[in-house]
């Protein structure tokens, strides 16, 4: 059975709560830390394939409120936020799970990953 990979940032308090869920229902993973390993353009055009460039984007997260309104406005379309996206990882919302390459979910709600859960087992 292929495993699940977590992306995100190890210090984020989002992720830490999404991993010790996961620890604590016993869900095997990896994690994939975008600070320490990077993201590829090819990872990021996957994924916006998949779930759209809105959804990756944190809107209301500290790096999206800390750019400049210029650069906040020439976000318009996949290729503007992969740029922006590689540029600064740590806007990307987080965090994302994936297995063999299909995003099951972007955030964490423990609903989703309770069902995450039960196709693991």
């Amino acid at each position: 059975m292929a495993e699940l990979i977590v992306y995100g940032i190890r210090n984020c308090d989002t992720v830490k709560k999404a991993l010790t869920w996961l620890d604590e229902n016993k869900v095997p993973y990896t994690f994939h830390d975008y600070k320490s390993k990077g993201i590829t353009d090819v990872k990021l055009k996957e994924w916006t394939k998949q779930v759209g460039w809105e959804s990756l984007v944190n809107k209301k997260g500290m790096t999206w409120r800390q750019l400049d309104d210029k650069v906040k406005d020439q976000v318009t379309n996949s290729s503007s936020a992969i740029k922006l996206m590689k540029e600064k990882s740590s806007v990307i919302k987080r965090p994302l799970i994936e297995k063999e390459n299909i995003v099951l979910t972007v955030g964490f709600d423990p609903q989703e990953f309770e069902k995450i859960r039960k196709e693991a087992k």
